[in-house]
């Protein structure tokens, strides 16, 4: 569903105002996610931060498990179904742009959704390398295709971060600022009505129970 600008008033007479939009387990995946991928990608080169690594990326890949479960059983806008478009929705997205007539949608865009379900699988994938690479399988090749999967979601999540500069100039509100409370401007009938913070909880402490048994050497099957 599209937006109007701020402050335009809507058919039914309503203006807009800060409405729910993102509950607290997709604004939680989101900044772990974050935390995990800069971790790992920082602890990457030293050998005597090996465990912190394998921690930060075998998290990250539990986090885009869990995003994936919870993409299809979420809050509206954590739906998949919300922002995942045909190529022929995406391109039609970016020719709007391009005429300087954009859609503000509520939730993710075509493009951004794109962009997001991408990285997710370059994650997963890496992960699935790494693991490749701990168990010695395939040699170099393995070693070599994690690298070039983590350049690539290196790429995607610097153009990621353009997008939500970008787009927060555009619709005149603060994208950033959104994935932390959660609010954006819309109708109030398109807000959501529960937040999850319970599940949010759940899943923060799962992952920082996660991210200690790796670094702790209690999932040797992991790291050996």
């Amino acid at each position: 569903m599209n937006n109007l600008p701020n402050g335009a008033v809507g058919a039914t007479g309503k203006v807009r105002q800060a409405i729910m939009v993102w509950d607290m387990p997709v604004r939680v995946l989101h900044w772990l996610l974050v935390i995990c991928f800069a971790g790992a990608w920082l602890s990457s080169e030293s050998e005597s931060w090996i465990l912190i690594h394998y921690a930060f990326g075998y998290t990250a890949c539990l986090l885009v498990l869990i995003r994936l479960v919870w993409g299809l059983i979420g809050t509206r806008y954590a739906r998949f179904s919300q922002f995942l478009k045909s190529p022929r929705a995406v391109m039609e997205y970016f020719m709007a742009m391009l005429r300087g007539h954009p859609h503000h949608d509520v939730g993710h865009n075509p493009a951004g959704g794109l962009v997001m379900f991408t990285l997710m699988l370059l994650i997963l994938l890496i992960g699935f390398t790494g693991y490749l690479s701990v168990k010695e399988f395939l040699g170099d090749f393995v070693s070599e295709a994690h690298e070039v999967f983590a350049s690539l979601a290196l790429g995607l999540v610097i153009i990621h971060i353009i997008a939500a500069i970008g787009m927060s100039v555009i619709e005149r509100q603060n994208l950033v600022r959104s994935m932390v409370n959660g609010k954006k401007q819309g109708m109030p009938e398109q807000g959501i009505r529960y937040p999850q913070y319970v599940i949010g909880a759940l899943i923060f402490l799962g992952a920082l129970y996660f991210f200690y048994l790796t670094l702790s050497g209690g999932l040797p099957s992991l790291t050996q």
